[in-house]
């Protein structure tokens, strides 16, 4: 942890509670990046911004300083985007789908998820897919999608993911694994219905 950070987080625990604005202001670009892959939305991701710093506020008395405060809070927002996403998943007939402009594309913050000479499951992510690629990650389950997230696009190994989720290392493994299955499946389906649309314009252009 930087001398700053360390510094800023002793006078906050001193009585010093504006001093912890510091610390919002140096990492809360971090937490919105990570927020907004998960919850694959901006209001909701402004909101785990506000409820990981709050609950890092609250925690802060038992932050050990030989640790890294942005990891720390890194870890608490991953929790806070997994939790909202959960819950929104049990309310019927809540829309959270990915906002789409005119031409198909994903809209916000955050588009371009990964570089497009990323290995084969990181290219799920390409921005290239546009809506189809949002689409395909909210099929996943909230723990699917942000263990996927964390592996293929925060890069974080399958302890970090565990801690951060507060899961058993194998389930973290596990949840990445299916993640991958499923997309898989869901955009080959996808691009095959392309193709057959395709095909099927050529066909009624020609006759």
């Amino acid at each position: 942890m930087g001398a700053s950070d360390k510094s800023v987080i002793r006078a906050v625990l001193n009585g010093d509670t504006a001093a912890y604005r510091a610390l919002v202001v140096e990492h809360s670009a971090m937490v919105f990046r990570v927020a907004y892959r998960i919850t694959q939305n901006e209001a909701d991701a402004d909101e785990v911004v506000q409820e990981a710093f709050f609950r890092g506020y609250q925690k802060l008395a038992s932050f050990h300083q030989d640790a890294a405060f942005g990891s720390w809070i890194y870890r608490i927002a991953v929790n806070c985007a997994y939790d909202l996403t959960n819950r929104y998943r049990t309310e019927v007939g809540r829309d959270r789908s990915q906002r789409v402009d005119g031409d198909g594309n994903s809209t916000g913050p955050g588009d371009e998820l990964v570089d497009t000479a990323a290995d084969p499951e990181r290219l799920l992510l390409s921005s290239e897919m546009g809506a189809q690629q949002m689409f395909a990650l909210h099929s996943l389950t909230p723990l699917e999608r942000a263990a996927f997230l964390l592996r293929h696009v925060e890069e974080q190994s399958t302890t970090e993911i565990a801690a951060a989720l507060n899961i058993a290392p194998n389930a973290a493994k596990q949840a990445v694994f299916r993640a991958v299955q499923k997309l898989r499946r869901r955009l080959a389906s996808a691009n095959t219905s392309k193709r057959r649309h395709h095909r099927g314009r050529g066909i009624h252009e020609s006759s």
